[in-house]
This record gives C-alpha cells, sequence and structure tokens, in this order.
C-alpha cells in the first residue's frame, strides 16, 4: 500500500461513516441523496489532504531532531560503493541494525548536488567493530557496501611540512 494512502486511509474511512450517517438520517429533512454525495466529495477532496497534511507536519518535526542523544564516546565510519538513490535515513536504518547511530552525513557534489556514492556514519565506539564486520561487503539496494574506519582528515598543509 502507498504510504499516502496508507496515510489517509482512516480519514477517508471516518468520513465515509459520516457520509453514510448523512445518508440515512437527513432525508429526513428534505435533502436529497445526491446533495449529500457532493458534500461528501467535497469534504473528502478538501478535508483529507489538509488532515494528512497536518500529520505529516507533525512527523516531520519530531524526525528534525538529532538522529540519537547518544553521551558515550563515538568513532566514525566510511561509507563506499553507496547507490546514489540511498539517503541518510535509509543508511541510518541499515546502520542501526547492528548499534548505536549517532550521526549520518551522506556527502555530495558541490556543484551538482548528486550524492557522490560515499558517507560517514557516526556510531558508538562499542558497535564501531560489529558493524564494520557486519557491513563490509553488505549488499544495499543492489551495491555492495565497502565500510571501514574512517580515516582523519589531512589537511593540505601538514603535506607541506
Amino acid at each position: 500500500m502507498l504510504p499516502t494512502l496508507r496515510a489517509s486511509l482512516p480519514y477517508t474511512l471516518a468520513l465515509a461513516v459520516l457520509a453514510y450517517l448523512g445518508f440515512a438520517f437527513l432525508p429526513v429533512l428534505g435533502f436529497t441523496q445526491e446533495i449529500f454525495v457532493v458534500i461528501g466529495i467535497l469534504l473528502a477532496g478538501i478535508l483529507v489532504p489538509v488532515l494528512v497534511d497536518v500529520k505529516g507536519r507533525a512527523g516531520v518535526a519530531a524526525s528534525t531532531s538529532p538522529l540519537t542523544d547518544y553521551k558515550g564516546d563515538t568513532t566514525t565510519l566510511y561509507v563506499g560503493n553507496l547507490p546514489y538513490r540511498a539517503n541518510e535515513d535509509a543508511v541510518k536504518e541499515l546502520f542501526q541494525r547492528f548499534g548505536v547511530v549517532v550521526n549520518v552525513r551522506l556527502m555530495k557534489d558541490r556543484q551538482t548536488g548528486r550524492r557522490r556514492g560515499f558517507g560517514f556514519v557516526e556510531v558508538a565506539a562499542k558497535d564501531g567493530d560489529k558493524m564494520i564486520q557486519k557491513l563490509n561487503d553488505f549488499n544495499f539496494q543492489e551495491r555492495t557496501l565497502k565500510v571501514r574506519e574512517a580515516k582523519e582528515r589531512q589537511d593540505a598543509d601538514d603535506t607541506e611540512e
């Protein structure tokens, strides 16, 4: 089932129940059923997208908080050969199967804004080795991942000395 359909299904069912009650009890007032059909279609067309949007915004606000409030030692893992269509949430979900994920950063090209196929995952230090062992050479979205401990970045000034 599509996520948007799954999100709107409870609201649509509630409106269907209200329309049924309108068909069953309100014709006594002299309104025809055709008027209720038109009103029901208008309500469903207006209210369902509005209610789904409001519910969706509440979920987005909760997901924009930091990934984890982990306070212990962390290590950063390099993840290479990522599929270009993979996003931070998908990578986070994969790594969370094997331990605590603190942060996910997927690198993008500065000029095009497209993902470059690699990134860094900050994880709990105690889980880092297990994640490397389990996820190195792991098939993820039809690509074989390369996972290892990230090396410290060396600035250009260090090489000239």
